[in-house]
């Protein structure tokens, strides 16, 4: 795998134990509740739902717009960890597996983007890391002969997102809808 370039934010993960874990407590809780009440959900809610206070959420993030980009950073590494972590299998499993990851990362991105300065550094950076991480996995299936060679890596997280903007009945609708582009791009 290629090295991912590293995303800068305004905030840093703590280095104490326990303190990491409010920390990561706090960015799960801040995306389902973006997820569920946009940007308006309730800082309070996000530190309850942690099992932290108020303080312990402030203290981390001091404003909102650093809890906005934090959790969107955290996304993007853990699209970087998850291309990491299926870059061993088949090459047209590994892609799947990574973009399904990906239809994760819009859902939380579609909650929090007018949030976002998408002008910004973090943003240009995290846009880096996203395509570093899954771009190679793009590249073996098509050299595999596994994936269409007239599509590009992007016109693929286009398709995704675009699917990922739908409204679904259930999960199960999303996953086929999901498949059936998936096999779009199989040679």
């Amino acid at each position: 795998m290629a090295d991912v370039p590293v995303v800068v934010a305004g905030v840093r993960r703590p280095t104490r134990a326990d303190a990491r874990r409010n920390f990561d407590a706090l960015l799960d809780a801040a995306r389902a509740a973006f997820a569920e009440n946009g940007t308006d959900a309730s800082l309070e809610d996000i530190a309850r739902r942690a099992g932290v206070g108020i303080g312990t959420l402030y203290r981390n993030f001091p404003t909102r717009q650093d809890l906005f980009e934090a959790v969107y950073v955290s996304e993007i590494e853990q699209l970087a960890e998850a291309a990491e972590a299926v870059s061993d299998l088949p090459p047209w499993e590994a892609l799947a597996a990574w973009l399904r990851r990906f239809v994760v990362y819009v859902g939380t991105k579609r909650a929090i983007i007018e949030a976002l300065n998408r002008e910004s550094e973090m943003f240009a950076s995290c846009r880096k890391a996203m395509y570093a991480a899954g771009e190679p996995l793009y590249v073996r299936a098509q050299e595999a002969g596994v994936v269409r060679r007239d599509a590009t890596f992007d016109d693929v997280l286009r398709l995704v997102s675009g699917l990922t903007s739908a409204s679904f009945v259930d999960d199960a609708q999303k996953e086929r809808v999901l498949a059936l582009a998936l096999d779009g791009l199989r040679v």
